[in-house]
């Protein structure tokens, strides 16, 4: 009886466990214990754990007021959702986005308007023609950093460019930025929030990407007046976050474990990236990507009617998991998958996209 091939998997968007500082982790859970038990293990207030909120306003230059810290970035999202999306707002989203902010914002019955993605970001010209149309958005939802699912980064001039249509025509912009710290080629670029003059911008990231993912803390920058807001609306939802993570994190972040946690991450990612587009090109050369700069996600398109459901059940029979990249789009997609190289070590990158390439071309047996 045949075995089974061992499972790689190219789907879950999380670094391996190699490459977590779990050394760091146990010391700053012992100075968190030892130096703040009160506060670690205490119910806290809806804004976070006051010493990492006054760490996170200190990063970026806000005052603590404007920071609120949460379960996780996707709970900074969900509690952004409902303080400013009513049913039959116009939020425009990227063409592809990430697949559960499409389904959050949809709950709550938003007029999705997707725009295309580019190699360097969002479609700038697609959504001024929006606006000349006399759509009125009231959001818009933007990864400006190694984007999920595409992986790609908007450009600098971009970025001032939507800066000043929020600005001028009154939407607001929401930068979910989780994968920031992950750069590891080309030049970094400023965020938005810090290029706005007023309160056009919201801003969000988390620790999952750099620290670990199951330590579940991000956090939301915004104006005073709109993070009371959320804080009142966390009030309700929970008596306090997960103080104890946030007190981790915290001492983690301090005692500089994060910077050396980062560049670890980043060297790995690097090496999986660089792996994985070499693969493609040799065992898959029908595949058009564009090779990573940072972040977990590459984006594969295939020629025009391949059928991306037939090959993520033919992937599945040779023990390689992807995400359809249909997944990710409001339509269409049928032809490409998202393929994270954040999870899968570099000895498992070649086996992968070859199994991967004798799934694709067995469809046209």
């Amino acid at each position: 009886m045949a075995t089974e091939p061992a499972p790689i998997s190219f789907a879950r968007g999380a670094p391996s466990l190699d490459i977590i500082d779990v050394e760091g982790l146990r010391a700053a859970a012992d100075r968190a214990f030892t130096r703040d038990p009160a506060g670690t293990f205490a119910y806290g207030t809806s804004v976070g754990y006051r010493p990492l909120r006054s760490w996170i306003a200190e990063r970026h230059g806000v005052a603590e007021d404007q920071v609120l810290v949460t379960n996780g970035s996707m709970q900074a999202d969900a509690f952004l959702f409902e303080t400013l999306v009513e049913p039959g707002d116009v939020v425009v989203v990227e063409r592809p986005s990430y697949d559960r902010t499409l389904f959050s914002l949809r709950s709550r019955g938003a007029d999705l308007r997707p725009v295309e993605l580019q190699h360097d970001g969002v479609d700038v010209a697609e959504i001024e023609a929006l606006l000349a149309a006399g759509v009125q958005p009231k959001l818009a939802h933007l990864i400006p950093n190694f984007q999920n699912p595409a992986g790609y980064s908007l450009s600098g001039e971009k970025r001032h460019a939507l800066v000043a249509l929020a600005g001028g025509h009154g939407f607001t912009i929401f930068e979910d930025d989780p994968y920031i710290e992950l750069r590891f080629s080309g030049e970094r670029r400023p965020t938005m929030f810090s290029l706005a003059e007023g309160d056009e911008v919201v801003y969000a990231s988390s620790f999952s990407k750099t620290v670990c993912p199951g330590i579940r803390v991000g956090y939301l920058v915004g104006s005073a007046p709109l993070i009371k807001r959320i804080a009142d609306l966390a009030t309700g939802t929970y008596i306090s976050p997960n103080m104890v993570a946030q007190s981790i994190v915290n001492e983690f972040v301090r005692g500089g474990s994060l910077e050396t946690s980062i560049e670890t991450v980043k060297t790995a990612l690097s090496e999986r990236a660089a792996g994985l587009s070499a693969a493609l090109r040799r065992d898959l050369p029908e595949a058009e990507f564009v090779e990573p700069e940072g972040g977990y996600f590459l984006w594969v398109t295939l020629p025009e009617g391949t059928d991306g459901d037939a090959l993520f059940i033919a992937a599945a029979e040779r023990g390689v998991a992807v995400v359809k990249g249909a997944d990710f789009l409001l339509d269409g997609g049928k032809n490409t998958v998202r393929l994270a190289y954040s999870g899968v070590r570099v000895d498992q990158i070649d086996e992968g996209v070859s199994r991967l390439a004798e799934a694709y071309h067995s469809l046209s047996v």
